[in-house]
């Protein structure tokens, strides 16, 4: 995994309900830069589904917990280093990230997907071959963005090695400015933030998905999950019975219905 130790700036946000059983200070991380998952809002605070997902465990496991924002290519070694103790941030959970950290149970999965302009994508559409191969076909000596330590980054450049040129970021905001500037010619990310955040929007006109979903266990995994420190097996347990909780009392569906019209825990 591509890590780089970015500056961690924290947010003094209080989430969920405290109780006189709570003891320790959980700090939960997120990124705030992959709407609707989790972002800044208007007033400066994070915000998005990963965010109330964290408040609902906390209240649940009668945690009490503050949020803390830090930048994605250092959210790892930053729980690592214990400024935190949990990442809430739609992480994906692969068998690489597994060997360093503990994830819980699934809380969602988000389909990966190139998105490009309409001509590009009628190339693909075109192009021989079917699945990736297609894809290699049409983006051979393209110019491909990728947020940098994301799975669709590690799987991308391990599948289509020097066919593509690579372009590096630290943000999807950051590569979808580059793609509508024409700096790049395709991005690769989470198909609901992209659609969400981008294709739904002005900004996002002239550009759609193209070829299949990228879908390949080894880089993609169950779906997305909460990464605390291996050795913290009393707070996994912890967050795991809460989320048990929260999706069979209603919780989850009602903050899934805030953000999405579809059920995004995935099959």
């Amino acid at each position: 995994m591509k890590v780089l130790f970015a500056t961690l700036f924290a947010a003094a946000l209080t989430l969920g309900a405290s109780s006189s059983q709570a003891e320790d200070m959980v700090r939960v991380a997120t990124e705030g830069a992959y709407p609707p998952f989790n972002f800044v809002d208007a007033d400066g605070k994070l915000g998005g589904f990963d965010v109330d997902i964290a408040n609902a465990l906390c209240e649940s496991a009668e945690l009490k917990c503050s949020l803390v924002a830090q930048d994605w290519d250092g959210i790892i070694p930053g729980l690592l280093a214990e400024k935190y103790d949990a990442i809430v941030a739609s992480m994906t959970i692969t068998p690489e990230r597994a060997k360093v950290v503990a994830f819980s149970d699934k809380y969602a999965k988000v389909p990966q997907h190139f998105v490009m302009s309409d001509s590009l994508a009628g190339a693909v559409d075109a192009a021989p071959g079917e699945g990736i191969n297609q894809l290699k076909s049409a983006l051979n000596g393209k110019v491909v963005g990728l947020v940098a330590a994301t799975v669709a980054e590690r799987y991308v450049r391990d599948t289509f090695g020097s066919t593509v040129t690579y372009r590096s970021y630290q943000k999807m905001e950051d590569a979808l400015q580059d793609l509508v500037a024409g700096r790049i010619d395709t991005y690769a990310d989470g198909a609901i933030p992209i659609m969400e955040g981008f294709l739904k929007k002005d900004a996002g006109k002239g550009f759609r998905f193209a070829g299949v979903a990228l879908s390949d266990p080894k880089y993609f995994g169950p779906g997305n999950g909460i990464a605390v420190r291996q050795a913290d097996t009393e707070l996994l347990a912890k967050l795991n019975a809460a989320l048990a909780k929260i999706r069979s009392n209603g919780t989850y569906a009602k903050i899934n219905s805030k953000y999405f019209d579809f059920d995004v825990y995935g099959d």
